[in-house]
């Protein structure tokens, strides 16, 4: 009897509970294995600077009541999403290199991959209605506290927080009807919803074809949207007097183009490495992946910090408060 029943109603159980709920096996870095500790070391520096950056940009704007404007509302949203970018990969990630545990449970996964495309498309909608704030600062000037509003940037925070989560709801779900079959091997540190749809041993058109469009109708016309914003402001600027104006008017620009291209460019690089990369090393798409996950909530708090004359103000202030507290302390 036992041998031609050979499992029990508990394994029967186990086994179908890993039908329902697989277990993924998340990729650090191959071939790196045995100094996987000390690699995290620059991942956790990253870690470091993008979320005390962004949490610092935060308190700033929060406690000067003359950046309560609507261009660093807009700023405080873009440093809540690189926060939340971070903070979505950072349990897998240390898990990783840290414990050197690689596993996790298909709902742990979905609610990361959830989190980490929910919060790209939100920072991609961020950076397109901070670039209509500098078309309008530039091309209308006359007109800008009339066309941004406080209001008018709450209700579109509101659409940007919504686009992206309401939108992803139905692939993601989708994805706990598919069954899972062989190595269930993801290419890194964390999930990401293209690689978990391979694993499925059925027809996935439906999620290709609605990721695809997504992304197109999303992150791809946001990019044309920025492309075209700036197309205007260049010709406003070149039909300016002097070169003094053209300068200081292009300035005005330099902090959100630099977070345009550190989040375009990488994403754009991954996306080529992914179609035309299929013979490169594993460890090149890693790094890619790497870049655009981590590199962008790292230096956009520093971008501001730096190019921003009101935020630099504040920081040396707040910097100079601190000082001085800590000397009349002593």
């Amino acid at each position: 009897m036992s041998d031609q029943y050979p499992f029990s109603h508990q394994s029967m159980y186990l086994y179908n509970a890993t039908w329902f709920s697989p277990m993924f096996y998340l990729t650090g870095l191959p071939g790196f294995e045995a100094i996987e500790q000390w690699v995290f070391i620059p991942f956790f520096f990253m870690y470091l600077v993008a979320i005390s950056g962004n949490c610092f940009i935060l308190i700033i704007i929060k406690t000067n009541p003359h950046l309560h404007t609507p261009m660093y509302y807009l700023l405080s949203l873009l440093a809540l999403t690189d926060l939340g970018l971070s903070v979505s990969t950072l349990p897998t990630t240390m898990c990783i290199f840290w414990f050197k545990y690689h596993g996790i449970y298909f709902k742990a996964c979905q609610i990361q991959m959830f989190c980490i495309h929910s919060f790209s498309f939100m920072e991609s909608s961020v950076l397109l209605v901070m670039s209509f704030d500098r078309f309008v600062a530039i091309c209308h000037p006359l007109r800008y506290s009339v066309i941004i509003t406080g209001k008018r940037v709450v209700r579109v925070g509101l659409v940007i927080i919504l686009r992206g989560p309401v939108a992803l709801i139905p692939i993601v779900l989708l994805l706990e009807a598919f069954p899972y079959c062989g190595s269930r091997v993801l290419s890194h540190s964390y999930c990401l919803h293209q690689e978990v749809i391979h694993l499925a041993c059925t027809d996935t058109t439906f999620n290709n074809l609605y990721g695809l469009t997504l992304v197109v109708f999303t992150v791809m016309m946001d990019l044309v949207l920025i492309a075209l914003s700036y197309a205007f402001i260049l010709s406003t600027v070149a039909g300016l007097a002097s070169r003094e104006e053209q300068l200081r008017a292009f300035q005005t620009c330099t902090s959100h183009l630099c977070a345009v291209l550190v989040f375009f460019v990488p994403m754009m690089g991954l996306s080529l490495v992914h179609r035309f990369g299929k013979h490169a090393p594993p460890v090149i798409h890693l790094l890619m992946a790497n870049v655009y996950l981590f590199v962008p909530p790292m230096l956009n708090p520093i971008i501001y910090s730096i190019k921003t004359k009101e935020i630099r103000r504040a920081i040396l202030k707040y910097l100079h408060l601190r000082k001085g507290n800590a000397v009349s302390w002593d």
